[in-house]
């Protein structure tokens, strides 16, 4: 049985530390930790004890949504 993430990302996960997370998507650190606490943004996972990590993929798809619907509120 194949997981969620591994159909999403085809068994190669790749995480992203939050510097590279900011950049992608041009939010501040603050501005994350609110929509996390709001579910409107992908967890990070555990790395380690001081360490975590966002899912690449669900990362991509996140822009992808906000992408749409920022298209279709315009029309």
């Amino acid at each position: 049985m194949t997981s969620v993430i591994e159909r999403k990302t085809r068994g190669q996960v790749r995480f992203l530390r939050l510097p590279e997370v900011l950049a992608r998507t041009g939010l501040s650190r603050s501005t994350i930790y609110v929509r996390l606490e709001q579910g409107r943004f992908p967890r990070p996972v555990s790395l380690g004890a001081r360490a975590v990590g966002w899912i690449e993929a669900e990362v991509d798809d996140w822009i992808r949504e906000r992408i749409v619907a920022s298209r279709s509120d315009a029309q």
